[in-house]
C-alpha cells in the first residue's frame, strides 16, 4: 500500500513539474513569436518619439532605477535582518512585532504601494514624480523580501562558526562581518536576485510614483520610464501593439541577463 502511495505522490509531482515547465516555455515561446519579429533599430535610437517609440530611454531608466532601489533597501535590509539574526533575543516581542510587520508588508499589493508614494513622496516631501520617488518606493516593497531572506541565511549559519571565531579572540561585529555574513552571503543574493525581479518588472507602483515621461534622465528629479511602464504605456495606447511584444522580449531578456550574472557572482563567491 505504501508502495502505491509513494508511486502516486510521485507522479504527482512530476506532473506539476511537467505542467509549470511547460507552462513557463509556452509564454516565452508566445512573447519570442510576437516579439522577435517586431524589433527594429527604430526601437533603439537615442530619441523617443510617437514615430519610432524608441525604448532605449526605458532600459536606462530601467537600469538606473533598479540600482538606485538597491543601494537603498540593501543595506538597511541587511542591518535588520543582523540585528534580528544576531543581536535580538529569540522569542521577544519587539522581534515577533517586526517579522509580522515585515510579512504583512511583502503582501501588500503593488498599487497601494504606489499610492502611498504618491502621497508621501510625491506630495509631501515634495520629490514630485522623479526617479528618486520611484525608487524609494520600490525600496519599500523589496526590503522585506531581502530582510526575511537576509535573516535565514544568517540563521543558516552553523554556530560552530561563530564559536570558533569567538575561541579565537574575535569580537561580535568582527565575527559577523568577516565570518557569518560572507558565509550566508549565497542566500544573501538569492533574496537580492528575487528583488531586481519585481522591481524591473513593476509598473503600478512606479506610474504612481516616477511618471511615464521617455527621456534620459537629468537628475533624480527627473521624471522616468521603465521598460515595464513603457511595455504597459504602449499597450494601453492600443497603436503600438507590436512594439509592445517587442519591448517585452527586451525585457525578457534583461531579466534574464542579470539573473545570470547575479548567479555567476554567487558561484564566484562561494569558490
Amino acid at each position: 500500500m505504501s508502495k502505491i502511495k509513494s508511486r502516486i505522490f510521485k507522479s504527482l509531482v512530476i506532473l506539476s513539474s511537467t505542467l509549470t515547465f511547460g507552462v513557463l516555455i509556452l509564454i516565452v515561446a508566445y512573447i519570442l513569436i510576437k516579439g522577435l519579429p517586431n524589433l527594429t533599430p527604430a526601437l533603439f535610437e537615442p530619441k523617443y518619439t510617437t514615430e519610432n517609440v524608441s525604448m532605449l530611454p526605458a532600459i536606462v531608466n530601467t537600469l538606473l532605477m533598479t540600482a538606485l532601489s538597491l543601494l537603498i533597501s540593501v543595506p538597511l535590509s541587511i542591518a535588520t535582518a543582523i540585528y534580528l539574526a544576531e543581536y535580538s533575543k529569540k522569542n521577544s516581542r519587539f522581534v515577533q512585532l517586526i517579522r509580522i510587520t515585515a510579512e504583512t508588508l511583502a503582501g501588500i499589493p503593488s498599487i497601494v504601494y504606489g499610492l502611498f508614494g504618491m502621497l508621501f513622496f510625491v506630495t509631501y516631501l515634495k520629490w514630485n514624480y522623479s526617479m528618486l520617488s520611484g525608487a524609494a518606493t520600490l525600496a519599500i516593497m523589496v526590503l522585506p523580501l531581502i530582510m526575511r531572506t537576509t535573516e535565514e541565511a544568517l540563521r543558516a549559519v552553523p554556530d560552530s562558526y561563530r564559536e570558533a571565531s569567538f575561541g579565537l579572540g574575535a569580537g561580535k561585529i568582527r565575527t559577523i562581518f568577516r565570518i557569518v555574513l560572507p558565509a550566508a552571503l549565497p542566500g544573501i543574493m538569492s533574496g537580492i536576485i528575487l528583488a531586481i525581479g519585481r522591481i524591473v518588472g513593476e509598473t503600478a507602483a512606479l506610474i504612481y510614483t516616477a511618471g511615464t515621461v521617455a527621456e534620459f534622465p537629468k537628475s533624480v528629479f527627473s521624471s522616468t520610464r521603465t521598460l515595464s511602464v513603457h511595455m504597459y504605456a504602449l499597450s494601453g495606447e492600443g497603436l503600438y501593439t507590436n512594439q509592445a511584444y517587442a519591448t517585452a522580449v527586451i525585457l525578457l531578456v534583461f531579466v534574464l541577463i542579470i539573473n545570470l550574472a547575479s548567479n555567476s557572482i554567487s558561484r564566484r563567491i562561494n569558490k
